[in-house]
């Protein structure tokens, strides 16, 4: 990426308006990115805490508010790390070696599923389709815990 600083004085390979042609690094970098997403997990993983919390103390409604919040922010996640590392910069994750790609795939086997699960759990929840919602959350407790561990202790935020 190139960024025009102003120049005081006209130097070699300098644009014609008298700008020289910088090249500056890129704050966005993998490592970065999958700090980020750590965190994001860890955040939405304290959020699912107290959904579960209100359901144990009888406040259904909490519980689905915090629940429409939580699937929200785990699917503006996904799309986040799927537009980041396909059409902003696809070499985003040129760094990971054959064990880091093959932990990140497992890491979306777990995640991407529970974000499907979701929209289905708030429906069944809000038409109080009871059976079917704790079938579905039975489903999406263990894909959250596969997610949980696999992104937060599996994925290197550190590059090699």
């Amino acid at each position: 990426m190139l960024c025009r600083a102003r120049a005081t004085a006209v130097t070699a390979g300098a644009h014609r308006c008298g700008y020289p042609l910088v090249k500056v690094r890129s704050v966005l970098s993998g490592p970065h990115v999958i700090l980020t997403l750590k965190i994001a997990v860890i955040a939405v993983t304290g959020l699912f805490l107290a959904s579960l919390l209100a359901l144990a103390c009888g406040r259904y409604r909490l519980h689905g508010r915090i629940n429409i919040v939580f699937f929200v922010l785990t699917l503006s996640a996904l799309v986040a790390l799927e537009g980041l590392s396909r059409a902003v910069d696809p070499n985003l994750f040129a760094y990971f070696d054959g064990s880091t790609r093959e932990a990140l795939r497992c890491h979306l086997l777990f995640a991407v599923p529970a974000a499907a699960l979701l929209p289905f759990m708030i429906l069944t929840g809000g038409k109080h389709r009871r059976r079917l919602h704790l079938c579905l959350a039975a489903g999406f407790g263990v894909l959250w815990i596969g997610t949980f561990i696999t992104g937060v202790f599996y994925l290197p935020h550190t590059s090699p």
